[in-house]
């Protein structure tokens, strides 16, 4: 059995076949909104502090300025590719993308680490050529210096907002665009002290403090390349469906904690944008009727539910013997795998003889009595195989009621029978009232039926026995009689 369940998108967080396809659910216009509002405040940013940069970088000829300036310029690229993948992202599952279109998320900010990369790389070719070939003049301005204050100050509002947001809505193209800002403020902060550097240099006499601008700039590279690094294995480890280390484990935990699963034997996890698609494979008691795994089923999505909020599940459940299971269980597994009900189910122990199986099985009514023997014969071969230690088996071969009978008015039978049956039922020490007696004619037979009152307290197996010896008494008196049908209620109901 495989049921789906979609939650909304949320916090952390396949295929149904020959069916309508179901869309993973689209983000709230709500949510949208502030995800694209948040981003396209970001270009904004993103062209003023790269046009500022780069004017003052070109007008000092300073290469960490310079450097900063390329920065801001990728930091406006990868805003661009920000704005446009959320709303990619944002796009319900269709037929050519059953998982939806979370994943552009991931792309995004893997283009975003190419790019911060590319920066990287220019920095340090450039520095070193400052370094060891040739050198630039410098000249550290008011407008140098306020200029990238200018940038800390927007560089620090756009990282807390992004921030917020990405969080809010487990963003990774956000993540990424907020720490191409937030790297920008501490670049900026090395830029500043390289400049305030060349700037005492030149007022004491130093000339050698110059090389403080190169190596600012190699410095903002190598915090840059770290901070890329590490968002890079996480969008990677996205894109190839890696599940977060032990994560796996700790979905399979919750899994089995639940009531009514016997094993987990396959949990799988894969990531896209801000959803996580969860896909196990559990097992449930093999007697359980379609509901009860059903229960079973729906308890397990909500829990993993719980553990990873918005995530997109998949369950499949199979039948399974349990450890405990008991012969009165292996016996009802036998005779449902050939779709037979089963009751009347009692085992004797005859001592030395050993167990003797004696049950009523349910079947087709449209069936002959050769075919219904050799479908029981078939069930009672299987009993046997499940539980060897049976020495006989006894079956009573019996219709499954199938179809609605005609009941006709018994009038006079009733007005003779009912007062009767009152007091037959009421005569047993411990019926306390009988009610609702009723008798009616199906097919030219009788059929009674009526409720009792005992004490609640009572177990069941001693109330069927009252209901059995009332049932005897009943037959005695009336012997045309086919059928009772008795309903046992506790008093005070």
């Amino acid at each position: 059995m495989i049921t789906r369940m979609s939650a909304a998108s949320g916090t952390p967080p396949v295929p149904v076949p020959r069916a309508p396809m179901q869309s993973a659910p689209v983000a709230p216009l709500s949510a949208r909104a502030e995800k694209r509002r948040v981003a396209g405040t970001s270009i904004l940013a993103a062209i003023l502090i790269t046009g500022l940069k780069a004017v003052v970088g070109v007008t000092t000829q300073s290469l960490g300025i310079l450097s900063e300036a390329l920065h801001s310029g990728l930091d406006l690229v990868a805003a661009v590719i920000t704005y446009f993948s959320i709303h990619v992202s944002d796009r319900p599952a269709d037929a050519d993308h059953p998982y939806g279109h979370e994943k552009f998320e991931n792309f995004s900010a893997f283009l975003q680490v190419g790019l911060l990369v590319i920066t990287c790389g220019w920095i340090v070719w450039e520095a070193v050529k400052r370094l060891m070939f040739h050198s630039v003049e410098i000249e550290p301005t008011f407008w140098a210096f306020a200029v990238m204050a200018l940038s800390i100050g927007v560089d620090w509002g756009r990282a807390r907002a992004l921030s917020r947001v990405a969080r809010k809505y487990n963003s990774q193209a956000l993540e990424a665009d907020a720490l191409h800002f937030s790297t920008d403020i501490w670049s900026s902060l090395v830029v500043i002290f390289g400049l305030v550097l060349v700037a005492a240099g030149r007022a004491l006499g130093i000339p050698e403090l110059t090389v403080a601008d190169p190596l600012s700039a190699i410095a903002v590279s190598g915090m840059v390349a770290h901070i890329s690094v590490r968002l890079g294995k996480k969008t990677v480890d996205a894109l190839v469906d890696a599940a977060p280390a032990g994560l796996r484990a700790r979905v399979a935990e919750e899994v089995v904690a639940v009531e009514g699963v016997l094993s987990a034997d396959r949990v799988r996890l894969r990531h896209a944008g801000n959803r996580f698609f969860v896909d196990a494979r559990i097992a449930v008691r093999r007697t359980a009727t379609l509901e009860q795994a059903k229960a079973v089923s729906d308890a397990v999505q909500s829990r993993i539910e719980e553990f990873l909020p918005g995530a997109d599940v998949m369950i499949h459940t199979e039948p399974r013997a349990s450890r405990t299971e008991d012969v009165f269980e292996r016996v009802r597994a036998a005779a449902t795998r050939h779709k037979v009900n089963v009751h009347d189910l009692s085992i004797l122990d005859s001592g030395e003889e050993g167990l003797h199986l004696e049950l009523h099985l349910e079947v087709d009514e449209q069936l002959t009595l050769q075919q219904a023997h050799d479908l029981v014969t078939l069930v009672e071969a299987e009993i046997q195989q499940e539980a060897p230690g049976l020495a006989s088996i006894n079956s009573h071969i019996e219709e499954a009621g199938s179809h609605i009978e005609t009941a006709a008015r018994a009038t006079e039978r009733a007005e003779r029978m009912i007062p009767r049956l009152r007091q037959i039922a009421e005569r047993h020490p411990r019926i306390r009232d009988c009610h609702e007696v009723t008798v009616r004619l199906v097919r030219d037979r009788v059929y009674v039926s009526c409720h009792c009152l005992l004490d609640g307290s009572l177990p069941i197996s001693v109330v069927h026995e009252i209901t059995a010896e009332v049932e005897a008494q009943f037959r005695r008196e009336f012997p045309e009689i086919f059928r009772v049908i008795i309903h046992s209620e506790p008093d005070g109901r």
